[in-house]
């Protein structure tokens, strides 16, 4: 596949839902995957034909894990000549200092900890956005997570208001697969630096994602229509409770 399918599904997620305005400066959230790097590299792009002109610039949080590839990124950004700036912390002692209950440690603590050093690291380079690299795939895993521990039907917005940080986060390759993703980083020799977090592979979206490769495999369709789901308003139809008065009444 080539690049300007991932350009092709900026441009329309941003024309559904809004998420890139006149002058905004935005702040890629690289992680060094696949997924984040390949959103850099696109959005320098998009910038070239994009509706409304914006800035661009790229924050990777370190959190201190051992062998971390820096110089793959840093090289990464220096051959498109993309701004990037690395912000190295101590989140990693911290995370060490607090494990959960099996000794490992806190997804959510460090997902936390991160996005505090990344809003504010935004905000001092004059950001308004910030945008994430999650894909379709990643919205369907959200919403069956929330579903199986959460008790609620949800996923996350393609654009969404912080308050508290007056920021608003944007995700625009909401609507290209995973595996469009792999295929194209391959073609296209965007590089990915080797994970290190010691729970990769073992966390609970994981699990969600080798469930849906298993259901995907039966009903083939299923992948498509779950995305178009996620935006279906029209046909949504969920209980509606009348009486939840009695909702506490044991029989």
């Amino acid at each position: 596949m080539k690049i300007q399918s991932v350009l092709r599904a900026i441009r329309k997620a941003d024309q559904d839902f809004g998420l890139i305005e006149d002058n905004d400066k935005i702040c890629v959230a690289l992680s060094g995957g696949k997924d984040s790097m390949l959103l850099f590299v696109a959005l320098s792009m998009y910038q070239k034909f994009a509706p409304h002109p914006f800035s661009l610039c790229g924050i990777h949080v370190d959190v201190g894990f051992e062998d971390f590839e820096h110089e793959k990124m840093k090289d990464f950004a220096k051959q498109y000549n993309l701004d990037l700036h690395i912000e190295k912390t101590k989140i990693f002692d911290i995370l060490k200092l607090h494990p959960n209950n099996k000794g490992k440690i806190q997804c959510s603590l460090c997902s936390t900890l991160k996005k505090g050093v990344l809003f504010d690291k935004a905000k001092e380079f004059g950001c308004n956005k910030i945008a994430l690299g999650h894909h379709g795939d990643d919205a369907i895993e959200t919403l069956l997570l929330n579903m199986v521990h959460g008790s609620k039907i949800a996923t996350f917005q393609p654009k969404q208001y912080m308050s508290r940080m007056n920021m608003y986060m944007i995700r625009p390759m909401i609507y290209l697969k995973e595996q469009e993703i792999i295929d194209i980083c391959k073609n296209n020799q965007i590089p990915a630096v080797r994970r290190v977090c010691p729970n990769d592979g073992v966390t609970q979206r994981q699990q969600m994602k080798d469930i849906l490769h298993q259901f995907y495999r039966q009903f083939p369709q299923a992948q498509d229509n779950f995305l178009n789901a996620l935006a279906n308003q029209e046909q949504l139809s969920l209980w509606k409770k009348e009486n939840s008065e009695f909702k506490d009444m044991t029989i």
